[in-house]
């Protein structure tokens, strides 16, 4: 049986160390280059067998018999849910690495990151980062269970307290963990590796943990299969050619291979190879090569120039076109479930859109359209369908995309929600259906009557009489042609007919604003010039609908309400 290297991804929040640890395992210093010091793309690092025995002794010291030939590591941005790269039947990662610095805790994306391990069901250990930031930490021995137990008992508080509230915050996402010298069964808890990527103390021990649980769990998953599975990463653009970066994560692939690559459409894309190369060890270079075999991260120039999309699956192609069909219609569909009602979501892979999609489902908002790419005419013009049947889903969200020209020019009162933080983006598109439910609800519950209070004005008094014309200020609520007023008394005063702002007239207008209005057969002289307020007659029942549904209404409403309710009389 041939084995194949497991595929480790390294997730967790932004700046919580990722690269940092990766580079201890490389021991290279790429997180120094980086934008502001953030993983702007997805990388791949070839680990083999012979330089991590260099990086770890401990693994020659515990006689540790490795059959694995070393491992692929991911390297994923924090502010993208990266953390379901997929392959048919689950994650594309065997393993995860979530880094958490144990001074700070689960944040939202590390609570993001869990949940999606958790959906794909993920196996993962947890790479308790930043031990060094703890005040008065010193490395005490170069074994890490020594070096903690050493510490001093000020020291050695905190550290029990940060890793203890981090067991609690994990179980109440239903995981069991420990520190790993302290679990007897890794199958039933998850193990927490402190570590300090600076100093590099537990590094050994976190690639120890690798190591030993690959071989013991992860044997039957790493056997090699014969044919070429792959998914796209990245779409690349270099001096006028289109290079695929991609992860070959079982079988053997040839140069002399052709390949069906999945597309959103269904027709699967067949294209042989012009170019293959694969990542060199340790290192972001590629060599040209005329065999590979997985696990292992590639770049490929296609003979075919056609659109090929990010995170989606390849095959290799042996004229059985009808039956890779019917495979990647299958992964695309178990993976894109839409409802027949919902929002529309575009994202910049099939991986985010997928990670996008859990999310969503998550937070109970259903998607009755989800594509890869640029937002579209297409997609505004679906949205404003939406916007006849459900007002609510008249929304489209972007992951990692921007909106195309063409469709910016119809984009009109559609709203549209973009971010390359997929939390980021959750949390507005929440808060925004949250608001937009609110204000859907106050419109049908203003359609019944409506809250409003009036201040005179009377320095501006246009006609006396038949009708009175004269202007106000809405000190609060709304005020709609139509509506009946009442004087601060509880008297009836009429009917108010027309609103003008500007010389022009509305239909209505908001708090805060000054306009005419004209009551028919009132004379401002004698029937009004004393008034202060005017205020809408609402009657008791609507006050009852207006009271049950408070958390709707303004301050200012709530009060005028108040203050209709002592002047009326309507409820006790």
């Amino acid at each position: 049986m041939t084995t194949r290297q497991p595929i480790v991804t390294i997730c967790g929040h932004v700046d919580h160390g990722k690269t940092s640890i990766l580079d201890c395992f490389r021991d290279s210093c790429v997180q120094e280059g980086e934008a502001g010091g953030i993983t702007q793309k997805i990388s791949f690092t070839l680990f083999p067998i012979e330089q991590m025995k260099k990086a770890c002794p401990l693994i020659e010291k515990s006689k540790l018999n490795l059959k694995i030939p070393g491992f692929l590591f991911i390297d994923t941005p924090g502010h993208a849910a990266f953390t379901n790269l997929r392959k048919r039947g689950g994650s594309l990662a065997d393993l995860a690495v979530l880094v958490i610095d144990i001074n700070e805790g689960i944040k939202p994306q590390t609570a993001e990151v869990i949940q999606i391990l958790k959906h794909n069901k993920t196996p993962f250990i947890i790479a308790l980062n930043k031990i060094d930031n703890i005040s008065g930490w010193r490395q005490i021995d170069s074994d890490l269970k020594k070096s903690i137990e050493m510490q001093s008992p000020n020291v050695k508080q905190i550290f029990d307290e940060r890793y203890m509230t981090l067991i609690g915050s994990l179980n109440s996402h239903g995981f069991e963990s420990d520190l790993y010298y302290n679990i007897e069964d890794f199958t039933k808890k998850i193990a927490m590796i402190p570590c300090s990527a600076k100093s590099k103390s537990g590094i050994p021990e976190l690639m120890m943990m690798l190591c030993g649980l690959s071989q013991k769990y992860l044997s039957e998953k790493l056997e090699l299969g014969k044919d070429a599975k792959g998914v796209t990463l990245e779409i690349k653009k270099e001096k006028s050619q289109n290079y695929i970066e991609a992860i070959l994560y079982d079988g053997e692939l040839s140069k002399k291979d052709e390949i069906a690559v999945a597309s959103f459409s269904g027709e699967p894309i067949i294209t042989r190879i012009r170019i293959l190369e694969e990542i060199q060890p340790l290192c972001s270079k590629f060599s040209p090569k005329d065999k590979v075999q997985a696990s292992t991260g590639l770049r490929i120039q296609l003979v075919e120039k056609a659109d090929i999309l990010p995170g989606m699956p390849f095959v290799i192609f042996k004229n059985n076109k009808k039956e890779i069909e019917e495979i990647f219609k299958k992964q695309i569909s178990e993976s894109i479930k839409t409802e027949k009602q919902g929002i529309i979501v575009k994202a910049d892979s099939l991986g985010s859109l997928e990670a996008l999609l859990v999310l969503l489902k998550q937070n109970n908002i259903s998607v009755v359209k989800a594509g890869i790419g640029k937002i579209s005419k297409t997609d505004l013009i679906s949205a404003k369908a939406n916007l006849e049947i459900n007002e609510l889903d008249s929304l489209i969200l972007g992951f990692n995309v921007d909106i195309d020209e063409e469709a910016k020019e119809i984009r009109g009162k559609i709203k549209v929600i973009t971010n390359d933080v997929v939390y980021k983006l959750i949390e507005d598109t929440v808060k925004y259906r949250e608001e937009k439910r609110k204000e859907i609800e106050k419109k049908r519950l203003m359609e019944l009557a409506t809250i409003c209070k009036l201040k005179m004005l009377p320095q501006y008094v246009f006609r006396n009489s038949n009708p009175a014309i004269f202007g106000v200020r809405i000190e609060a609520g709304k005020l709609v042609s139509g509506t009946n007023v009442i004087n601060e008394k509880g008297e009836k005063v009429g009917r108010i007919k027309n609103i003008q702002a500007d010389r022009k007239s509305v239909d209505q207008a908001n708090e805060g604003m000054e306009v005419a209005i004209s009551i028919p057969r009132k004379n401002f002289e004698r029937q009004l010039k004393e008034i202060e307020f005017l205020y809408s007659d609402i009657s008791a029942s609507q006050f009852k609908t207006f009271k049950k549904n408070k958390d709707l209404l303004s301050n200012n409403e709530i009060k005028t309400l108040q203050e209709i309710n002592q002047i009326k009389g309507l409820v006790d």
